[in-house]
């Protein structure tokens, strides 16, 4: 059975077009994905969209995009216009794991930085101004740890991310952005100011008394993924701009693990100016708790090397229609091929036909959320007595004895 074709025919029934004469096969596929990737995950949350989400964490890197979708082109109709990124999930929830162990699962910021302060380090001066605009420095607290830092690292510094808006903008499903020398500089430029959150910020005076400061991107070298990409912060939108003349292991980048810095001013330092650094130093291990926020997740501590990570989520839909399977669940078919005739109908001012059908479509979406509300409820609602005699006392299978 084709569902596709089958919703097609719902709709021109319900909007009395039989044919392609007043509307196309690819405009009605249109209405139905907006219906379907859009409307029906904001209207109700349906269980058989609910799904688990895992992924393996970078050593040293405290921060994840929620995932994109790739750009999908239809097979069907290729005249339809593709569909750009967006996210795979319509959000995360608890339980949280990290390696199978539980872990605390929060969306508030204040709560979670309250237990887990991003406390920076004293902007101390790590060198002075010999009247040029080209330095190496060096991050004290690293200097004398490791002469050949360990990686997976166990002290370090935190990166500089750039959010999945930013992510977006670049044009590239690639998470963390990885740039060669040739690419830095426009992918620096593109990625709006108000999706870059910086990490290492490195100040200074120039000679007429203005701030010099310049920042890490959240982009990275494409040679060493520990290199995070230096730039100058502007104004938003799209203020921030690359450092000259290049991006190498050895120019304007960040070694996060070393602490060792290779920057060129935009302007020189005069000779006696101090130099600064400030910076969020950490000390790596077993994430124990997550912070959803912004699409982001992040984890405190940061990893210290790669750990399963699993939360629940409730999957975006599958978008785009671009097979006679693109639907999953054939008990939706009649209850999205309302929804697409009735943005249609909306579209069209047909006021009478649309209030036809609403009833129509309502019944529709109580049946397809009576199917939900029969998982939902088919659970019953946590006790102090309803786990039995073990609640809290387990094993260490059961995650209540030592590890």
């Amino acid at each position: 059975m084709n569902l596709l074709q089958d919703c097609i025919t719902y709709v021109r029934r319900i909007i009395k077009s039989p044919s392609d004469a007043l509307i196309s096969d690819s405009l009605i596929i249109d209405y139905i994905n907006r219906f379907w990737t859009i409307d029906v995950d904001a209207r109700m949350q349906l269980f058989d969209l609910k799904t688990k989400y895992s992924f393996q964490t970078q050593p040293g890197v405290d921060k994840y995009n929620m995932p994109l979708y790739d750009v999908q082109i239809s097979t069907i109709e290729p005249t339809m216009p593709n569909i750009g990124s967006y996210p795979v999930y319509q959000g995360f929830l608890g339980p949280a794991y990290v390696n199978g162990i539980p872990v605390a699962f929060q969306t508030q910021k204040e709560s979670f930085f309250n237990a887990f302060p991003n406390v920076t380090q004293y902007n101390q001066a790590v060198a002075q101004g010999d009247g040029g605009s080209s330095y190496t420095l060096q991050v004290p607290l690293l200097s004398s740890i490791l002469p050949t830092p360990n990686n997976p690292p166990f002290n370090a510094l935190l990166r500089g991310h750039v959010d999945i808006s930013g992510i977006v903008a670049l044009g590239a499903n690639q998470d963390p952005p990885i740039q060669d020398s040739a690419s830095a500089a426009s992918s620096i430029q593109n990625v709006p100011v108000t999706s870059v959150s910086a990490a290492v910020f490195i100040t200074s005076i120039d000679a007429n008394g203005n701030n010099v400061i310049v920042t890490d991107s959240g982009q990275f070298l494409n040679t060493n993924v520990n290199c995070g990409l230096l730039m100058t912060p502007g104004n938003a939108p799209n203020g921030n701009r690359p450092l000259t003349p290049d991006y190498s292991a050895t120019s304007n980048i960040v070694n996060y693990l070393t602490g060792e810095i290779y920057v060129k001013f935009p302007v020189k330092i005069p000779l006696g100016n101090n130099i600064s650094v400030q910076c969020y130093f950490f000390a790596a291990g077993l994430p124990r708790a997550i912070l959803f926020y912004n699409n982001t997740l992040t984890l405190r501590v940061p990893p210290a090397m790669q750990y399963l990570v699993e939360l629940d989520a409730y999957l975006s839909p599958a978008a785009f229609l671009s097979s006679s399977s693109a639907m999953q669940f054939g008990y939706m078919t009649e209850y999205i091929a309302r929804g697409a005739a009735r943005k249609i109908l909306s579209d069209t001012g047909d006021q009478d036909q649309f209030a036809f059908y609403e009833p129509l479509f309502r019944e529709q979406e109580n049946l397809v959320w009576k199917r939900s509300q029969r998982q939902f409820t088919a659970t019953r609602t946590p006790t102090i007595y309803s786990q039995g005699q073990q609640n809290g006392q387990g094993n260490n299978i059961q995650g209540g004895g030592m590890f």
